[in-house]
């Protein structure tokens, strides 16, 4: 229980975070299953790297400016000083230390300290719980549509549409002129409430035609199987990039040289996000561009719930932990 565990402080370089509220989605299952680092010597540890909260202190070298401010957590724990880290290619550092929630307690207690550069002020009107979505849910297609260049024309395929990137992904590629069609097993009403075509992805043997005006130009997998890889790769227009961002282990996929280059085809991954993106993607709920799609709140004392919802496939976007429902 996080109540039975010791009080944070901010040790040097680092702040005190009074923890308001914390995102829950399928990235915390795959921590708490070891998915990033199953070493036993990091146990016990507190997860949930989503958390919102206010900066409450600052310990020796940290930026005192911080105190008072609404901020959000950025997942990985980087170097700050490497060329990838200067370059603004935080996802890229080359010393990384780890991922808050599994090298670092997380936003499943009420306060956390972390280091000074892990963390972004948000505008200070974003209600706390809808900022649950910026720091991963939202930052993360930010970072694809970016990756992808994503803009108008395109026709976007996205492969778990129904689930929390997956449901911001369509309102960011539409954000950005795209057409989209989603696919998923369920939730499609949802996906048609954001614009998206609904396609039931049960029988990818059965699944074509997407768009009236062309096969899809961008297709992005957050679902990772060699099924949905290959689909992606065989339904891409001339010149089209599939983006994977899955990382489960032994999904291999079967593809021939010769069929990239006769299409011209771009295989990539998509690694999170930049910092930058983090705050543009603040910036993006605080204006009302991207809506917040949280279907599930709970109380700290609830949270196995939302686990429970999220393993059934019966969240519809993300769930919440908010810290005022104690």
């Amino acid at each position: 229980m996080w109540g039975d565990l010791p009080d944070p402080v901010a040790g040097p370089g680092e702040v005190l975070i009074d923890v308001e509220a914390c995102g829950v989605g399928l990235t915390v299952l795959n921590c708490i299953n070891g998915d990033l680092d199953n070493s036993p010597d990091l146990l016990p540890r507190i997860p949930g790297h989503e958390l919102v909260g206010r900066v409450v202190d600052a310990g020796p070298g940290a930026d005192s400016s911080l105190v008072g401010r609404r901020v959000v957590a950025y997942f990985y724990l980087t170097c700050g000083t490497c060329a990838s880290c200067l370059a603004g290619r935080d996802p890229q550092c080359s010393n990384l230390n780890g991922f808050v929630g599994v090298h670092r307690d997380g936003g499943y207690a009420p306060k956390v300290a972390l280091p000074g550069g892990n963390v972004i002020v948000v505008p200070e009107g974003l209600d706390p719980v809808a900022a649950t979505v910026v720091p991963d849910a939202v930052a993360t297609p930010v970072h694809v549509a970016e990756r992808a260049g994503i803009g108008p024309g395109d026709r976007v395929a996205v492969f778990g549409a129904g689930g929390g990137v997956g449901i911001h992904m369509i309102q960011v590629a539409r954000l950005r002129g795209a057409t989209v069609a989603g696919l998923d097993l369920a939730k499609f009403d949802e996906i048609e409430s954001l614009g998206a075509r609904p396609v039931d992805a049960m029988n990818l043997n059965t699944v074509s035609n997407l768009f009236d005006d062309g096969p899809p130009t961008v297709v992005i997998d957050l679902v990772g199987t060699a099924a949905t890889a290959r689909w992606g790769i065989d339904h891409l227009a001339m010149g089209g990039r599939l983006v994977m961002l899955a990382t489960f282990p032994n999904r291999p996929v079967p593809i021939e040289a010769r069929e990239t280059v006769f299409r011209e085809l771009s295989i990539f991954g998509s690694r999170y996000s930049w910092k930058s993106q983090v705050a543009e993607a603040a910036r993006l709920v605080a204006d009302g561009s991207i809506k917040p799609i949280i279907s599930e709140i709970r109380g700290p004392g609830a949270v196995p719930e939302l686990h429970d919802l999220l393993r059934a496939g019966e969240l519809v976007g993300r769930g919440a932990l908010d810290w005022s429902l104690t």
